[in-house]
């Protein structure tokens, strides 16, 4: 399959109808009369990601802004796969399903998401792979392509959001911040600068087995802390396996302490929310999250977790 050519869009809509993916897909499935398989991805009336036959899935973007990140995923994806253990999708197709807008026919990868398979040791290893074959990708390399960067977050401005969360999720912030004193989060150094794939939840997170087979949704990648990434591990599943995945990888306990941290706030600031009505997002997921965050760790005394 090679790149694909413009399909005209209707003015007003932010996602290709199935007639219109149908005729996108037509010229890569010669064989097919009828077209593949089209099953939509979520719900809703407009689609924007559809399942095409049992090896395929195809992705639109809703406006420039989403076409630009499409694209920069598109070649990251290209410039990474062969640096990680782990696989990232591949672009079979690609093109604009109105002027301007893009979409891309990705390759299914198998396994299901982390948040209904764990990983075992084997899986560990996997995921230090990844978190090292990320710490050395170039990032000249990865700003040439147009990953942007992200400023290191800074804790005090995350510690007054926990002290609002803690009206609605038991929390001490102040033990928190001791916490952070404790272990070294919170101390004052240069943050080191990789790339990062910055969205490394549950469900971007593919396993099979107990291995990972592989990661989803490149878009949100930026060049900046390596401590997200880990976070997103954490939470994802669960802070033992994924500090020792850290470990694996080459970061020391420093940067540990300050993912664990970061996670354990985040977790904390985003149920609160979601128990405010401010974020829709699942609460079961919310919680779950959380309770993988504040697993017992090294950096936990014998009394606290």
């Amino acid at each position: 399959m090679t790149d694909g050519g413009t399909a005209a869009g209707v003015q007003g809509v932010s996602a290709p109808s199935e007639d219109a993916v149908r005729r996108l897909l037509a010229p890569y499935f010669p064989d097919a009369p009828e077209g593949p398989r089209l099953v939509p991805v979520g719900e809703g009336g407009e689609h924007s990601a559809w399942w095409v036959g049992e090896h395929h899935v195809l992705r639109s973007a809703p406006d420039t802004a989403a076409t630009g990140r499409q694209r920069r995923e598109i070649a990251l994806r290209s410039a990474v796969a062969a640096r990680l253990p782990v696989a990232v999708p591949r672009s079979a197709a690609a093109g604009e399903w109105a002027p301007g807008l893009g979409w891309t026919l990705d390759v299914r990868l198998p396994g299901v998401s982390a948040e209904r398979a764990p990983v075992g040791a084997d899986g560990e290893r996997d995921l230090a792979g990844l978190l090292a074959g990320l710490r050395a990708f170039p990032v000249a390399e990865a700003a040439a392509l147009g990953v942007p960067s992200a400023p290191a977050r800074a804790l005090p401005p995350l510690w007054r959001q926990v002290e609002r969360a803690a009206g609605q999720v038991p929390v001490d912030p102040e033990a928190l911040r001791r916490d952070a004193e404790r272990t070294g989060a919170a101390g004052e150094r240069e943050v080191p600068t990789v790339l990062l794939h910055a969205d490394l939840k549950g469900e971007h997170l593919l396993t099979g087995r107990g291995r990972v087979t592989g990661v989803l949704d490149w878009t949100d990648a930026v060049l900046g802390d390596p401590a997200e990434d880990i976070a997103g591990l954490i939470q994802s599943v669960g802070a033992p396996a994924a500090l020792r995945a850290a470990e694996q990888a080459g970061y020391g306990r420093a940067l540990a302490a300050r993912a664990l941290h970061l996670v354990r706030c985040d977790t904390v600031v985003r149920l609160a929310e979601r128990l405010r009505g401010e974020d829709d997002s699942p609460l079961p997921l919310l919680r779950a999250q959380r309770a993988r965050a504040w697993e017992p760790t090294v950096f936990d005394g014998p009394s606290e977790g």
